[in-house]
């Protein structure tokens, strides 16, 4: 059968800072979505970045954000949809440059924390960034959180040309709406590695979670995103990958 891609978030560290373990976790994944400056990394270590990925065979993606370095891009800010428009080609455009440089290109966008959490609750965000997608490259496929209702967002996809893949996630808990539980509430983060595999193998499957308040929940899955930041993480990674190859000999 056929697994969904693996990706990661990498390049997510900034000068002297440094965060993630990208050598170790990059032999193990499809994708790697790559931070473009406004929540994370600098030009030396997207290049760095984008230079490892390339050597790996790993499809690149930019992983555009709201200007929050200081909040790792995870506060919500009170951009216009026009602003947002413009961020995400501004960001896509640098990591572009730098992947011109080293003899490759970007392959898919993936918007970061509260960008992307916002834009699966405001139809207009969405548009936003669908326009920056469209008018940067309509071929490139956007990465967008799945949900129980996957088809407002098909149907925008549809009317604007653009190519969406469902993303998943194997460590987080979920809603009965398919939205990801606030990290600020016990149990949204699983640590067990065999309840990470479990879910990643259940998601690959279609075959549904149980959600947060009890009931079922079916989710598309395209991709599926793992963490790598820690020897723990790196571990499960190559769990999954494991459990993926097993799946596609099946």
């Amino acid at each position: 059968m056929a697994v969904p891609l693996l990706n990661c978030d990498m390049g997510e560290s900034f000068g002297n800072w440094s965060l993630g373990m990208d050598d170790d976790v990059m032999p193990y994944v499809d994708c790697a979505n790559i931070a473009c400056g406004y929540h994370a990394s600098d030009p030396h270590v997207m290049r760095r970045t984008v230079a490892l990925a390339s050597r790996h065979g790993v499809r690149i993606g930019a992983h555009p954000a709201y200007p929050d370095l200081m909040g790792f891009g995870r506060r919500s800010m009170a951009c216009s949809p026009a602003e947002v428009e413009d961020m995400v080609l501004y960001q896509v455009g640098a990591l572009s440059g730098i992947c011109q440089a080293e003899g490759t290109a970007i392959r898919y966008v993936k918007p970061h924390g509260a960008l992307y959490n916002d834009m699966a609750r405001d139809p207009e965000l969405l548009r936003a960034v669908m326009r920056a997608v469209q008018a940067f490259d309509a071929n490139l496929p956007l990465m967008l959180m799945a949900t129980a209702d996957p088809e407002p967002s098909r149907r925008l996809a549809a009317e604007m040309g653009v190519t969406v893949w469902f993303e998943t996630f194997a460590d987080r808990a979920y809603d009965a709406k398919g939205h990801l539980v606030s990290r600020r509430l016990p149990g949204a983060v699983h640590h067990d590695q065999a309840v990470i595999v479990e879910q990643a193998v259940r998601l690959a499957r279609g075959e549904p979670l149980r959600s947060a308040e009890g009931t079922e929940l079916e989710l598309p899955c395209d991709t599926l995103c793992v963490h790598g930041d820690n020897p723990e993480s790196i571990a499960a990674v190559r769990a999954i990958r494991e459990a993926f190859q097993a799946l596609e000999t099946t």
